[in-house]
Formats: C-alpha cells, sequence, structure tokens
C-alpha cells in the first residue's frame, strides 16, 4: 500500500522544542464549542479508542463520532461484534476540534495533548488501544520512539504489539476519514486490522523482560560452548572493515546451549580471542544474527576466519514476512513483536556516523572512555543478541522454518 495515503497521514518529524506541552500553547481551546473533550464511551470490553481530533459535528454535540466518519466505523466495527459505543472508551490525539491539516501544527497540537491521552490511558488500564492514523500513532508511540521517525501510518497498521509499559494491545490502523472516500481496498486494510486485534480481546499481554547477562573480563567461559545455536551480535566503530582504523568494540552472544547471555569488549591481542574464533568456526555450532552479511563481512575483515554454520537471518526473515519498508530494523521488530519500545537510547547518538559519509567513524570510542559508557554498551549489545533470539524464534514457528540455511 505504498503511497496510497494522503500526505496529512505522514507524521511530522518536526519536534516542537519549549515549553510546548500545555493547553494555553496550543490555543484550539479558544475556538471550541466543547473544548478539552473528556474520555466518551462504556468500555464494556475494555477497549480504548484514539482517534485524530473531534469533528465539527463532535465539537457542536459534545459527543464523538457522529459524524459520517464515525458512522461508517461504528459500521465496520459491528462486523466483528464490536460496539462503538457500549465496549469501547473514547478520547483523541487531539481532545478539540480543528480544522487546521497543516501537519507541523497538528504535531504541535498533539504534543500539547499528550499528557490528556496517557492520564486516560493509566486511568482505564484499557486491555486493547486502537490507534486511528497518524496523529494517534504519534500521541502513543511518537514520544517514546526514539529509534528513528515514525515515517507513516503505512509502515505502522497491521501489527499487534504488546506493549510492555501500558500492558496493552495496540492495533494502529488507518484513520476512518479514509473509510468514507468509498475505496473498498481502504476498507479492506481496515477490515484486515480489525480482525487481527479480535483473536486479543480475551488475552492478557505477555511480559518480557531483560534478562541478566555475564559481563566477561576473560572469554574462558565461552569455551564451555560447544553444541547448540549461539546468536550473536557486534558493535563497531563504523560500517565497512576494510576501510583504515575500523575495530570491533564489543560483542555479545547468546548459547541455547548453556542458556546464557555473555558481552564483552574485544581484547586487544588476538591471543586472547581464541574462545571467539573456535565458536564463530566450529561447524557443529549453529549461527544466527540480525543482517548476518555484517557480521560475517567484519568477522572475516578483523578477525580474519569465516563463520561456518550460519542457521538464519531475522532480517531476512522479517522482509520476507513483511516487505513494507522500514520494518526489518531490529528495534522496530522488537517493538512490534514484544513491546519494548526503546532499549539503545542511551548509546545511540554514539553509533551514528560523525560525518555525510555513512562510513565515517562513529564515537563509540568516546563512549567507551568511561566504565559507565562501556556499561552501557555491553547491555545494549547483549540485548541485541536476546532480541536477535526471541525474534528469530518467533519467526521460525510462523515460516514453519525446516532448518536449511538461507
Amino acid at each position: 500500500m505504498k503511497g496510497f495515503f494522503t500526505k496529512q497521514e505522514t507524521i511530522s518529524k518536526e519536534r516542537p522544542t519549549g515549553k510546548i506541552n500545555s493547553c494555553a500553547s496550543c490555543g484550539l481551546y479558544k475556538n471550541c464549542q466543547h473544548p478539552k473533550m473528556g474520555i466518551t464511551g462504556n468500555g464494556r470490553k475494555n477497549i480504548l479508542i484514539i482517534g485524530p481530533s473531534n469533528s465539527s459535528q463532535d465539537d457542536e454535540s459534545g459527543t464523538r463520532w457522529l459524524s459520517r466518519e464515525g458512522q461508517v466505523l461504528s459500521s465496520e466495527l459491528k462486523k466483528y461484534g464490536i460496539n462503538l459505543y457500549e465496549d469501547c472508551y473514547h478520547i483523541n490525539a487531539v481532545n478539540c476540534y480543528t480544522n487546521e491539516r497543516h501537519k507541523g501544527k497538528l504535531s504541535l497540537a498533539v504534543n500539547c495533548c499528550r499528557k490528556t491521552v496517557l492520564k486516560a490511558i493509566e486511568k482505564l488500564s484499557p486491555d486493547s488501544i486502537i490507534l486511528l492514523g497518524t496523529e494517534a500513532v504519534m500521541s502513543v508511540i511518537g514520544h517514546r520512539w526514539k529509534a528513528g521517525d515514525l515515517d507513516t501510518i503505512d509502515k505502522w497498521r497491521g501489527w499487534i504489539i504488546p506493549d510492555q509499559e501500558f500492558k496493552a494491545w495496540i492495533c494502529p490502523t488507518i484513520a476512518p476519514e479514509f473509510l468514507i472516500q468509498g475505496k473498498e481496498e481502504v476498507k479492506t486494510v481496515f477490515s484486515n486490522d480489525i480482525r487481527r486485534i479480535i483473536p486479543f480481546l480475551d488475552k492478557k499481554v505477555p511480559r518480557y523482560k531483560f534478562p541478566d547477562y555475564i559481563s566477561l573480563q576473560s572469554l574462558k567461559p565461552l569455551k564451555q560452548i560447544t553444541s547448540g545455536i549461539i546468536c550473536f551480535d557486534y558493535e563497531t566503530t563504523g560500517l565497512k572493515p576494510e576501510d583504515e582504523g575500523h575495530k570491533i568494540v564489543c560483542m555479545s552472544i547468546y548459547s541455547t546451549q548453556l542458556d546464557k547471555l555473555f558481552s564483552f569488549p574485544i581484547p586487544e591481542k588476538k591471543k586472547k580471542l581464541k574462545p571467539v574464533l573456535k565458536l564463530l568456526t566450529n561447524p557443529a555450532i549453529g549461527k544466527r544474527a540480525h543482517n548476518m552479511k555484517f557480521e560475517d563481512k567484519w568477522t572475516s575483515v578483523i578477525f580474519g576466519v569465516n563463520v561456518q554454520n550460519w542457521e538464519f537471518d531475522s532480517q531476512i526473515a522479517a522482509h520476507q514476512l513483511d516487505n513494507r519498508f522500514g520494518v526489518t530494523g531490529l528495534k522496530f521488530q522488537t517493538y512490534v513483536n514484544f513491546g519494548i519500545v526503546d532499549y539503545s537510547s542511551s548509546v545511540a547518538e554514539f553509533l551514528k556516523s560523525k560525518g555525510r559519509n555513512a562510513n565515517e567513524k562513529n564515537t563509540i570510542l568516546e563512549l567507551i572512555k568511561t566504565k559507565e559508557g562501556m556499561d552501557k554498551l555491553l547491555s545494549y549489545c547483549a540485548y541485541d543478541s536476546w532480541f536477535e533470539y526471541l525474534l528469530s524464534e518467533k519467526q521460525q514457528a510462523e515460516l514453519n522454518f525446516d532448518g536449511l540455511p538461507f
């Protein structure tokens, strides 16, 4: 559906700064008949629907979903046994009426109204949250998403996210305004999204926790790994190992044999690296990674050995399962599959190239000058390997993976 929705469905990249998180900063309430509309609906099934902004009819009456969009939304939900008014609570990303569609101003309004939305979620403790359109996604996810721009609703719709912070299933889908355009493919998209949430309405969100990891000073414990599968990840000074001065700074490994997660700096002396090299070249141990060509190339160039028995690449599998643009990154996959929205922001700025050339060195070496910085990097690296493992297991179940290598 790339490019299917109109430009107003594109989340603004503008991030207003300063003291803006108030109704006074926004000012929409001054021109409304029913400003700052609160929670509506009876919520019998404990579903919270978050829409974009109130319509003119909503503003006139003080009641949500009286517009044509609301009628179509009600009709579509009814097909799946959901009564819009009795089974759901409602609130909007912007809870005052506005006919302003300039995305920068909408972004400001969403930011100012976010406190109201978050208080509603805290008060209601919904089991499921349906996000109708880009503004709703921006309201609930935008301030927590640290792994890049939110892009468009095309990227977010269709996922049923077990959000760990809200302890609720989150279902992003298209805004109701598109349903009244009469295009059957739009209704099909919306229908498919709602159909996906139905089996989860009576299920509790599974809880995912960050596991403890072992920070190694010596690599000798890795000699215990002789079979099973390892997921591993590198943190490096750039993207291309061939360029002068680049190095692998640290590595993490999750072993299914030991059910242990390790993270460690790469020793300067190659002699101390022998347990790692032996592990990577052991054909009896299956290897997994997210974008394995990255780890494969860095292993070959920096360590001078070739990884043996690559078994699975969770990035390739992500593309096989969903070929939309921008959905295969590990941080995105971790959130939409396991509901953990951020574990990288403490180190992210140090992993970016300093210049316009994407392969210029990043500032990771600045980060690890302190013990605190190294600890942050080792933790981040460890979680990458752990989520690679969780993701690969889930993907293999979905793909009915037969054990053949890619």
